[in-house]
């Protein structure tokens, strides 16, 4: 199974080193020295990663033939993926791999479909599960204990909890402001016959 783990980003300094977007959970696993990656494009791959580190909160990496600037740059907006074996685990048992989530149904509480995960963002604060409702809108969804309160991968579902506003129904949302300039409209119509 291929699994996309980062996003390559601008070229860092002069010797071949690149930012990346890190799209795993992994990534001292997926994006360590000495891995080998599939690209997308696939033209511009496959690529070892020769040496990898943090700089001021961003993963600094550099592959193997990169050794200047233009050909960092020339990597720019690569997808990065790796071969993963479906049925690998995470060791901790609360902890999941992104393929694991996808597409999974996302669900609230009480049984209210909210949507389908397409995918999980990983921010430096928290993860995000990224999810596109039937009408073709995305909620983006904070993968944290309190909101997500269970993964069933046997039942392919996500069972959330969320604040109030989290998941407003977008149509409601846009009724209401329907609802407001119309409003706004006949004050406007009725000032200008006053006058």
């Amino acid at each position: 199974m291929q699994l996309v783990v980062a996003r390559v980003g601008r070229a860092h300094g002069i010797k071949g080193e690149v930012t990346v977007e890190v799209r795993t959970d992994e990534p001292e696993l997926r994006l360590g020295p000495g891995a080998v990656l599939l690209t997308d494009p696939a033209s511009a791959g496959p690529l070892t990663i020769e040496t990898g580190r943090v700089h001021s909160g961003r993963l600094l990496l550099r592959f193997a033939g990169v050794r200047d600037r233009n050909a960092a740059e020339a990597l720019r907006n690569t997808l990065l993926i790796a071969e993963v074996d479906p049925d690998q685990q995470p060791e901790d048992p609360d902890e999941y791999y992104d393929h694991q989530l996808m597409d999974l149904d996302v669900v609230t509480k009480d049984g209210v479909e909210v949507g389908r995960i397409t995918e999980i963002s990983h921010l430096p604060s928290q993860d995000l599960f990224v999810v596109e409702r039937p009408d073709g809108t995305e909620v983006l969804i904070p993968f944290v204990e309190e909101i997500v309160t269970e993964i069933d991968l046997e039942e392919q579902r996500a069972v959330i909890d969320p604040p109030p506003g989290l998941i407003d129904d977008q149509a409601e949302i846009d009724s209401s402001r329907d609802t407001e300039n119309a409003s706004a409209k006949d004050d406007e119509n009725s000032s200008g016959a006053d006058a």
